[in-house]
């Protein structure tokens, strides 16, 4: 029997058994990050242990928008913010411990490489001259998540709750000495609680469904800066009939609210966007499984002028122990 069909089986027959929590996605801004890497809501991982996840993520931000539409930067209104392009290399840690059937812990660390640009709000723009740049390196926010999935015999659905912690640097500055965007800091600042649930289950043989929600509240605020309150939620489905690997559509969608305080940038945050994202699951061995997605934006409505990805790439690898 091929590790594939033993997997298939080992979902097949959840109520005797247990699965492991993952990383629920977690919010860049709006920036999407909403790809959902958590196997434990697609069935996919199961039973008592440990786990450890580590995921790369990379994203351009170069498309310019308003609304619902892509504007020329030369039709951004002066007094209003022109960036130029910001640039993530993400490395997120993930690791997870189930106690039982019922209870799991899940620890997730965000490592960012972000690079970004703006010409300012004085009608610079596109004097090279006016370009000014931040490189911003380090630790992001920790996030700690308890999981319950005794909500029905055969732990297809389940709880998540915990706080995202202020673990992140928020003092970030220009090449210049100016500070930079709060929005771009590594960390908000801010204690943020997390609530989330999530259900799947089989359609046939072999296609199963999974569907999963997080909201997310921030607690305080920090240096008159307050993040927007923000809801990612995912839904897809995957096919399970392959020897030796597993293809995956995804439709994720992040709701986030606009930012406040006197440092936040209030006209040009919050966001609703949805992408679509098709990927693979591909099991190295009986304990490592990696992963790769492509996620492509399919609607985006930006309040303000804010810049979005065309394209979001995340690759990752599962270790169980």
């Amino acid at each position: 029997m091929s590790l594939l069909t033993k997997n298939h089986l080992l979902v097949a027959s959840f109520a005797t058994l247990a699965f492991a929590s993952s990383t629920d996605a977690f919010a860049c801004s709006s920036c999407g990050c909403t790809l959902n890497s958590d196997w434990s809501s697609q069935g996919i991982s199961s039973g008592e242990g440990t786990r450890f996840d580590v995921r790369f993520d990379y994203f351009k931000q170069s498309d310019y928008r308003n609304g619902t539409s892509s504007v020329s930067r030369s039709n951004i209104p002066v007094g209003t913010e022109v960036q130029d392009t910001t640039i993530n290399r993400n490395l997120t840690l993930g690791l997870d411990h189930s106690f039982n059937q019922d209870w799991a812990i899940n620890l997730l660390l965000p490592i960012f490489n972000r690079s970004h640009g703006t010409y300012g709000e004085d009608g610079d723009y596109p004097d090279p001259a006016a370009l000014i740049t931040s490189s911003s390196k380090g630790l992001g926010d920790l996030r700690v998540t308890g999981r319950y999935q005794g909500l029905s015999a055969d732990r297809s659905s389940g709880i998540t709750f915990g706080l995202k912690l202020p673990t992140g640097e928020t003092n970030d500055t220009f090449n210049d000495g100016s500070p930079l965007d709060r929005g771009l800091q590594l960390g908000t600042g801010t204690t943020d609680l997390l609530l989330g649930g999530y259900y799947f289950g089989s359609i046939n043989r072999d296609w199963d469904y999974f569907a999963q929600a997080t909201v997310q509240i921030a607690l305080n605020k920090h240096n008159d800066f307050r993040p927007g309150n923000g809801l990612n939620a995912t839904a897809g489905v995957r096919y399970m009939g392959f020897e030796s690997f597993i293809p995956q559509l995804q439709f994720n969608t992040r709701i986030e609210k606009r930012e406040s305080g006197a440092e936040a940038d209030v006209d040009n945050s919050g966001a609703t966007l949805i992408y679509i994202s098709p990927g693979v699951t591909v099991p190295i061995n009986k304990t490592v499984q990696a992963f790769g997605f492509i996620q492509v934006p399919i609607y985006q409505h930006v309040n303000g002028y804010q810049i979005e990805p065309n394209v979001l790439l995340s690759t990752g690898l599962r270790f169980s122990f």
